[in-house]
């Protein structure tokens, strides 16, 4: 066998035997990865490529070593979940570069970090102040995490005291032109239904690329042809207009009727409506 065919077949084997070894480790080896699975993927990879490459190896020497670097690896992984001591050994642990929205020098340079890369990685997390911060600390992945003071972060409806609907997960129901029928009914969706949205929204399932439920039932849709307007869902926008009616229809029925006390039912109704249309407002308009 020429070395040109060697290098292809051996290629071809340790291809497959680091695909095997990757799902016995699991997805963590794939991710973000410790130390360990750090120094452990580079020496897999580095045997592979000298067996490989190095025809005067053997394969099964080269196979030996690997699945003996991928069994420390699994056996590291299994005894870090029983025991916190030998995983923070071997992971590493968090250290705190900001504290009650001061800088940890020490830590700084204990991690061998300046303050150019503290703020290079803040302003990756999209913060460009650093009295914007409370807290932040660097992840023995080597990622930051950061808690904002108080004033900075985001607004959420529980800071409003506003009550809001669990979001459901988005289901992809048309995916290259064919319907895909268990989202379609994990998103409570029928056929007709779907056949009535595509109908509402002018298009055919032939001209349909992709097509989502969204989490207040919509069917957005996304086309072949990139050149023709994407069609909006209506079915918020129709909602809202027919609360607007039926409130607008309470008023007038307050001003038609001669009886007091159905008018003032429907003052106190129109009045309910008013009210669920101003918090409804957000959710359902385009």
């Amino acid at each position: 066998m020429s070395d040109w065919s060697q290098i292809i077949v051996r290629s071809f084997i340790f291809l497959f035997v680091l695909f095997i070894m990757t799902k016995i480790l699991g997805k963590k080896q794939i991710s973000q990865i410790s130390f360990f699975e750090y120094v452990s993927g580079i020496t897999i990879g580095s045997i592979a490529g000298e067996v490989i490459m190095g025809l005067d190896g053997n394969i099964g020497h080269g196979i030996l070593a690997i699945g003996i670097f991928g069994l420390v690896t699994l056996s590291v992984g299994f005894i870090s979940l029983k025991s916190n001591s030998f995983r923070d050994f071997v992971e590493g642990k968090g250290t705190i570069f900001i504290k009650d929205g001061k800088i940890m020098e020490d830590n700084l340079k204990k991690e061998k970090y300046s303050t150019d890369e503290l703020t290079t990685l803040l302003r990756q997390k999209d913060v460009f102040s650093l009295a914007d911060v409370e807290f932040a600390v660097l992840e023995p992945t080597g990622d930051l995490s950061i808690l904002l003071k108080k004033e900075n972060r985001p607004i959420t409806p529980k800071d409003l005291n506003v009550k809001v609907a669990n979001d459901k997960v988005p289901q992809t129901v048309i995916r290259d032109g064919h319907i895909v029928y268990d989202s379609l009914a994990s998103a409570g969706k029928s056929l007709k239904w779907l056949t009535n949205e595509l109908e509402k929204l002018e298009v055919t399932l032939d001209n349909v690329f992709y097509g989502q439920v969204d989490s207040y039932g919509d069917l957005t849709v996304d086309l072949y042809d990139d050149k023709m307007k994407q069609p909006n869902p209506q079915t918020r926008p129709l909602l809202m207009a027919m609360l607007k009616k039926c409130q607008a229809d309470m008023e007038i029925f307050e001003l038609e009727t001669e009886s007091e006390n159905a008018k003032k039912m429907y003052r106190k109704n129109a009045k309910k409506l008013n009210e669920a249309i101003s918090i409804l407002s957000p959710y359902l308009t385009n």
